[in-house]
């Protein structure tokens, strides 16, 4: 394995064709939609688009990437990108972020400060890692994809490959949405690999082809956890029907308009995270752009939303028949503003709970909107590992 450093530098012209497209913006008639029932609001989209027009600096932010050090290594034929930054401290823990959908690398950008120099941030040098973070693949610079097949246990056994081509036998892991789901993964098929598994969102690993939670694990106080876990694949499952099902056709339309492409994702920051119904309190104007600039730039939109369809269509298989599914040491942290949620006796039936945390706030998007409670819980787990 021979990764090769490279920096992130978008051709001018692919910026002066965005700011075309988002001039010639049609957008959709929109009313009695104050309450975002219908999905994104038409009159804040509209306001999204002209400060992206107008105010919004893509230069400034590749900058902030950059840096940090970047990298590209093809890992079982496809391409993988991803940071790498050495920890400041006496023996750093190698540890591997993995972010999600509708998420990127850059989401983690609040925490890799305080995780490789947590003596700098108030906390101890002991406590450092040296912390990779990955695109998934067929995500940001983790592209262009071209394998089909490409899911969750496969991304994890792509993720040992590289953690041990860049020198790191055993490693650390911490994962959201997807990542948590790969994290998982890892802690199952490779826990002899793992220091420990930290993650946020608990999903069994067959849940796309089928698998659930029994209902024996429900205790009166944790039996609304079932109908509101159903409540929020009824009502807001319609990506996830989409994604799993006929993610191309989708594709062509957001590949197509950066506004819709604003659309598809703003509606789950502001869903998804713990914000009350004002997205902005969780995420600027500036940290919603570039998450959409990141799929739109690496036209990568149509290679994310295929992970669910080949989640749905290449069934997981488990790696042993043990209990729990999860051997390795894991951490959760649960956040209120998450969007599923397990009742205890199955966390601890199916996972190796070394600790678990009830946060005080917080939603699906957990290393942008509580960065602090996140690195906390980070830290002391893998101490305890120690």
């Amino acid at each position: 394995m021979n990764p090769e450093k490279f920096a992130i530098n978008i051709p001018q012209q692919q910026l002066d064709d965005l700011q075309q497209r988002l001039s010639l913006t049609r957008f959709a008639k929109d009313f009695g939609n104050d309450a975002w029932a219908y999905g994104t609001n038409g009159a804040y989209l509209q306001e999204l688009v002209e400060y992206w027009k107008h105010s919004y600096d893509w230069r400034e932010h590749e900058a902030k990437m950059n840096a940090y050090d970047h990298y590209r290594v093809e890992v079982q034929g496809s391409p993988i990108h991803f940071m790498r930054i050495p920890g400041k401290g006496p023996s750093p823990t190698p540890l591997l972020l993995l972010h999600g959908w509708p998420w990127t690398f850059w989401d983690y950008q609040k925490i890799i400060g305080p995780l490789t120099d947590p003596e700098a941030h108030g906390g101890n040098a002991e406590d450092a890692f040296d912390v990779i973070v990955p695109s998934l693949p067929g995500y940001g610079f983790s592209t262009p994809l071209q394998q089909t097949g490409i899911n969750f246990w496969r991304t994890a056994d792509m993720f040992v490959e590289l953690m041990e081509g860049l020198g790191y036998p055993k490693f650390a892991v911490h994962g959201h949405d997807w990542g948590a789901i790969v994290s998982a993964q890892l802690g199952h098929k490779y826990a002899d690999r793992l220091i420990g598994a930290h993650f946020t969102i608990l999903l069994p690993l067959d849940t796309f082809t089928g698998g659930g939670v029994d209902e024996s694990f429900y205790t009166d106080e944790d039996r609304h956890l079932g109908p509101a876990n159903e409540m929020f694949f009824a009502d807001g499952g319609g990506y996830f029907a989409l994604q799993t099902t006929r993610p191309q056709t989708a594709a062509y339309g957001l590949n197509d308009s950066p506004a819709g492409l604003l659309a598809w994702i703003l509606e789950k920051r502001r869903a998804w995270s713990d914000c009350n119904g004002d997205v902005e309190t969780r995420f600027s104007k500036d940290d919603l752009i570039t998450t959409v600039m990141i799929y739109w730039l690496t036209d990568s939109i149509g290679t994310s939303m295929r992970y669910y369809y080949e989640a749905a269509h290449n069934p997981w298989q488990p790696s042993h028949s043990r209990e729990p599914v999860v051997e390795a040491p894991c951490g959760i942290a649960d956040f209120p503003g998450e969007v599923v949620h397990q009742p205890e006796g199955w966390v601890r039936h199916y996972y190796n709970v070394n600790r678990l945390t009830r946060m005080p706030k917080g939603g699906h998007f957990a290393a942008m909107e509580e960065p602090e409670l996140l690195c906390e819980d980070i830290r002391a787990f893998f101490a305890a590992l120690r």
